[in-house]
């Protein structure tokens, strides 16, 4: 029985990663930015989650060439 080889390539995922990446930063800065704030840090853990799922669903579009379709 053969091992299924995936077939994303590389350039795939690196162009994923460039893509989301602002996104994440601008979400992680928000977090930072309202604990500097002085704001319950319990805001920060509610905030992010989000923030990391549509970061992760964008990558996985991107990955799949959901988006270039």
């Amino acid at each position: 029985m053969a091992v299924p080889t995936p077939d994303v390539d590389r350039g795939n995922r690196r162009e994923a990663f460039v893509a989301i990446l602002p996104f994440v930063l601008l979400g992680l800065a928000d977090v930072v930015l309202l604990l500097f704030w002085g704001l319950n840090p319990l805001w920060g853990f509610v905030i992010l989650p989000p923030i990391l799922f549509i970061s992760v669903i964008g990558w996985i579009a991107f990955t799949t060439g959901f988006v270039d379709q």
